[in-house]
């Protein structure tokens, strides 16, 4: 969260490993239209670049979070303010997956589309 809240592009990519999955939201969406996820390194850095680096602020808050083994839940608000002020807000359950050496092989955010597009809000 700190990375892509910063901007760090370089340092949240080091977070996943070589045989990674960015599912953004699970299923098929206008992120993902076939639903199969970002895969890889050139997946995640594309993910990256058409998503994470269009928001000019996040704030993320963590109500909640669940560490079972290499997994953990979070149950997560987001809210990411776009170039000339608009904000949404994404409610979303959040599950990361790592390998022994602490990268990230899955994450996965289920949220809803339609519900984050009804919160688009302007300045």
């Amino acid at each position: 969260m700190a990375a892509a809240a910063g901007g760090r592009k370089q340092e949240w990519l080091a977070l996943f490993g070589p045989d990674a999955v960015i599912e953004d939201p699970v299923g098929p969406s206008m992120l993902d239209p076939e639903g199969k996820g970002h895969r890889g390194p050139d997946g995640i850095e594309r993910f990256w670049d058409e998503n994470i680096a269009r928001v000019r602020k996040f704030h993320f808050r963590v109500s909640d979070s669940f560490a079972n083994g290499p997994a953990c839940a979070n149950v997560v608000t987001i809210t990411a303010t776009l170039d000339g002020g608009t904000t949404t807000t994404i409610d979303c359950l959040t599950v990361y997956t790592v390998d022994d050496d602490g990268l990230i092989t899955s994450f996965r955010a289920h949220w809803e589309p339609d519900r984050v597009m009804a919160t688009l809000t302007s300045p």
